[in-house]
């Protein structure tokens, strides 16, 4: 079993979590400004994915250049991850690829502290993906544990590049943002993964 094989439902029961479902979970968060390189190459990626449609190109033009842009943000002092192995615990079956992963800290080489985990979304159906995001932000947060991190709260995104679904865990607590986020609403897209990273 991986982290793609987890149902919400079944990830709940079997991690004793509590589920709480809201809408505009993130409406108090500002809006942060593109750069420059960010409105260029979404401008010139974007209708490009979309015609292409697969999974590859939606993560090489869409998602991975946004999640560079936060790193640029933090002026280097964050991790970024692609399809890393994140092998946090078998017996509970959290291991697997994590499509994206940032861990606040400058450490490229390995994972240190991850606080949020980006699912992309299969079939572009982001409920399908939202069991995934949940299993590799609850073995994030064991990994902190395990870490003596002193970091309670990880955050998630589900997304097929032009729409973005929100998560949060914290504690035992997994909020579910109902609000999908669209492209056009890159400014809140950034603000959202800034503040969580923060």
């Amino acid at each position: 079993m991986a982290y793609s094989d987890f149902k919400l439902g079944d990830l709940i029961k079997n991690f004793s979590l509590k589920i709480n479902e809201t809408s505009e979970m993130f409406a108090d968060v500002p809006e942060v400004e593109c750069s420059e390189i960010l409105t260029i190459l979404l401008k010139e990626n974007v209708d490009l994915a979309v015609a292409i449609n697969t999974e590859k190109a939606r993560s090489e033009m869409i998602i991975a250049p946004i999640l560079l842009e936060i790193r640029r943000k933090f002026n280097y002092n964050i991790s970024l991850f692609s399809g890393v192995d994140f092998n946090v615990d078998f017996s509970q079956k959290l291991n697997g690829f994590c499509d994206f992963l940032i861990s606040r800290s400058k450490e490229q080489l390995f994972i240190h502290a991850p606080v949020f985990i980006i699912v992309e979304s299969k079939n572009e159906n982001l409920k399908s993906g939202l069991g995934q995001c949940a299993a590799e932000m609850v073995a994030a947060q064991l990994f902190n544990q395990q870490e003596g991190n002193e970091i309670s709260t990880i955050y998630g995104a589900v997304t097929i590049g032009t729409i973005w679904q929100f998560i949060k865990l914290d504690r035992d607590v997994i909020s579910i943002d109902l609000k999908e986020y669209y492209i056009r609403d890159i400014q809140k897209i950034l603000g959202i993964l800034m503040q969580a990273v923060n």
